[in-house]
């Protein structure tokens, strides 16, 4: 009988290819493991949230509201970070900049909206560069004016301004503010001939319009509801398409003659473009949650707000409508934010 050599069949490298082939094997699982781990183990440290306002104003303390209930929610510290400058932009650049891992997230206001259309050049797209969460709450204007003014109604306003074109002046917290931008949709929607007159910020402007230095302005509801109560102005309509919860007794301009006519503001989050759709999906669901609790709606409705939540695609046909909205306002009307 014939011995056949191992050696001559090539078996003496078959303990070598076993072991090349665990090893490959092990390198395929550890692959697929890193590829999953974003998924599968997010979050496994704490997020970054990005208000890109300074502390203490209305973006801010919904900002550390959502922060602190997204971290019961995760499991995981949710740190505000302020990245105030530039109308918004420092903080949205920065978070347009960041790695799509799940881990920052922005805090956005309406003006991530309009700033496209005020400022000639942006360092990032704002549709682009963003994967929408969710929305949180909306913010409603109210049309006021001075109580000495002989208006009582928006048909009374309109009437007015149009008997004396030029000479009725509306107040804002500044070029380019979400308050400038819907007395400037009211002034083209009801055709009248109002000059504008810019404060620095919205305190300010509120005070102006108390002392009647002006004949009246689109301030954000929650600015002025106590002025208005006090009967130190008087609220005549409020700009979102339904009543507000907290002025029910105010009605819409849309019921004063202006079909259609909405300019609200609203905060939202948004992720980096290209942050995996199942992490967009997990943080939508808590987001959804989170507002939907009644602690929060109460706090929320506290400063002004309509809570609001839904899908990243009904956040995603907002940004995209306000977009179009304030650029037809902004071109129109010829404003510019110089940079």
């Amino acid at each position: 009988m014939q011995v056949v050599s191992l050696r001559r069949l090539g078996l003496r490298r078959i303990p070598a290819l076993l072991t090349a082939g665990v090893a490959a094997m092990g390198l395929l699982a550890t692959t697929m493991a890193n590829a999953q781990a974003p998924e599968s183990t997010w979050p496994a440290r704490p997020l970054r949230l990005i208000v890109p306002f300074a502390t203490g104003g209305g973006t801010d303390l919904v900002g550390r509201l959502v922060g602190q209930k997204l971290s019961d929610r995760l499991g995981q510290p949710v740190v505000v970070d302020n990245r105030a400058g530039a109308g918004g932009n420092i903080g949205t650049e920065a978070v347009a900049r960041a790695a799509p891992d799940g881990y920052t997230l922005l805090l956005a206001y309406a003006s991530h909206a309009s700033n496209v259309s005020l400022y000639a050049r942006l360092p990032f797209d704002p549709v682009a560069d963003f994967a929408p969460i969710g929305m949180i709450a909306t913010l409603p204007n109210l049309l006021v004016v001075h109580p000495d003014l002989p208006v009582r109604s928006v048909a009374d306003l309109i009437a007015l301004a149009r008997a004396k074109p030029g000479q009725l002046n509306f107040g804002s917290g500044g070029v380019g503010t979400p308050n400038h931008l819907s007395g400037e949709m009211f002034k083209a929607a009801a055709r009248i001939d109002v000059r504008h007159v810019p404060y620095k910020g919205i305190g300010p402007s509120n005070l102006a319009q108390i002392a009647g230095e002006v004949q009246f302005s689109v301030p954000g509801l929650f600015t002025v509801l106590q002025a208005v109560r006090a009967g130190r102005i008087r609220a005549i309509a409020v700009t979102s398409l339904r009543r507000s919860e907290v002025a029910p007794d105010v009605p819409t301009l849309a019921e004063s003659g202006l079909p259609d006519f909405e300019a609200i503001s609203w905060y939202g989050l948004l992720a980096p473009a290209r942050t995996p759709p199942a992490l967009i999906s997990r943080l939508n669901l808590a987001l959804n949650d989170i507002v939907n609790e009644p602690a929060m709606r109460q706090s929320l409705l506290a400063m002004g707000n309509e809570p609001e939540t839904g899908t990243p695609a009904q956040f995603s046909q907002r940004i995209s409508a306000d977009i179009a909205r304030w650029s037809n306002v902004i071109r129109a009307a010829g404003i510019r934010v110089d940079e």
